[in-house]
């Protein structure tokens, strides 16, 4: 299953002065987040062990990663059990855990979006960024598992 595509964002309602690449920018984050939280398969970790590092090390972003492993996709196969549950109730719009605390692009864009930006595509894909929104995921997947009373 394809949770997103960077494309998907791109080739729509996308400003045109922005490259493609800020497509990409939400969807690394909750990427970079599951790989920092070690929520991803065993076949991603094998396949893409040194940029997994980079991630971890803050050397490669998660749109970076995204774009240059993932071919622009989140895919069900690029996490891990838990990962894809937690996807399934947080990442996807409409679900009832999103309902009842907010779903991963509600938190984007409360944590992230600015006033002056035109869309939220705007949002620099910035490690200071990444950290603001990281504290935000970190609580939601909290939230998550007493949610699943995990």
């Amino acid at each position: 299953m394809k949770y997103d595509d960077a494309s998907w964002h791109y080739e729509g309602e996308f400003p045109a002065n922005l490259p493609n690449e800020n497509g990409a920018t939400h969807i690394g984050m909750f990427l970079a987040w599951c790989i920092e939280n070690d929520l991803i398969s065993d076949w991603l970790r094998e396949e893409a062990e040194e940029e997994i590092q980079q991630v971890k090390e803050g050397k490669l972003s998660g749109a970076d990663f995204l774009i240059s492993v993932c071919d622009e996709k989140l895919l069900d196969e690029d996490l891990s059990e838990i990962g894809n549950a937690f996807a399934q109730d947080y990442y996807k719009d409409d679900t009832d855990f999103g309902e009842k605390f907010a779903s991963y692009t509600d938190d984007y864009i409360n944590t992230l979006d600015r006033e002056e930006l035109e869309s939220f595509y705007e949002i620099e894909n910035t490690p200071e960024n990444y950290q603001l929104l990281k504290k935000v995921i970190d609580k939601r997947f909290q939230d998550w598992k007493k949610y699943k009373k995990m």
